[in-house]
């Protein structure tokens, strides 16, 4: 017998600031979330306004997590100090394995337009926050997305829907990213794995599970469950889907760098002070 998610808690995006400046909506990694394992940070940014996101991320470190950047608009060039390169374009995702550790940027080119987007933290578990960096770029166009006969659609990131699986691999915790589009007055049931935890993100419109309705730029914690059903309103809906399964581990994080000792975070500042990152 199925046993559907409801609603835990609401949590409102709170406006920040991160890399050189870019402003942006923070939903975990606050006061009042902290993280919701095994999901360290969420970051929405969304501005046509250049000076609110031209000076992008310069060079920072990283070590213990991996780091989930979708794009919905704009172009951001990822590089970093071990020689890799990419660009993240309109719909495209990058799933990065930080590992041991490296030092990249993440800097827009575009001087004007819309650049909007999410990033997602992460964390590794204790047998493989040393492993080697490892990147998945992802194109839009190698992304499934499903439509059904009302126009809704949802867009396979990592896991599966409807025996369709997202082109994210190799990740332990067995993460679900979907991108739900609903329309006006429509309904959709999404499977997520029991025990997983869960969350929902809504960035445009609202959406409403079990009764309880939330709006734009709010994110969702799920109780426990093997399925959701999501109702829109009088207008379109999008959000963001999101579940993995709970590490159930020691959190210490200082910074970029997450692990599960204070002796741990000593080493990683250590190490990236003497340049063996």
């Amino acid at each position: 017998m199925s046993q559907p998610r409801t609603i835990k808690g609401l949590i409102p995006g709170q406006n920040t600031s991160d890399g050189a400046g870019v402003k942006l909506k923070r939903l975990i990694g606050t006061q009042m979330m902290p993280d919701l394992d095994p999901f360290l940070l969420l970051d929405e940014f969304s501005s046509d306004s250049p000076d609110d996101y031209v000076a992008g991320f310069p060079n920072h470190p990283h070590r213990g997590f991996e780091t989930v950047t979708y794009m919905l608009n704009g172009r951001m060039r990822h590089r970093d100090n071990k020689g890799n390169e990419g660009l993240l374009e309109s719909g495209d995702v990058q799933w990065m394995t930080a590992g041991s550790g490296l030092i990249h940027s993440e800097m827009p080119e575009q001087e004007q337009g819309l650049m909007r987007g999410f990033q997602l933290w992460v964390n590794l578990p204790r047998a493989e926050k040393m492993k080697a960096p490892r990147y998945q770029d992802i194109a839009s166009a190698n992304i499934p997305l499903l439509t059904d006969e009302k126009g809704n659609s949802v867009k396979v990131i990592a896991g599966q829907y409807q025996g369709t699986k997202g082109p994210v691999d190799g990740v332990t915790l067995d993460p679900l990213y979907l991108d739900i589009h609903l329309k006006a007055g429509q309904s959709l049931t999404v499977p997520v794995p029991s025990g997983h935890n869960a969350l929902i993100n809504v960035y445009e419109g609202a959406v409403t599970v079990a009764g309880k309705t939330v709006p734009k730029g709010n994110m969702a914690v799920l109780n426990n469950g093997d399925q959701v059903t999501f109702e829109s309103t009088d207008q379109e809906a999008c959000f963001l889907l999101i579940a993995g399964k709970p590490l159930l581990e020691p959190v210490v994080r200082y910074g970029p760098f997450v692990m599960n000792s204070s002796e741990e975070i000593a080493q990683a500042v250590q190490d990236y002070q003497a340049g063996r990152f």
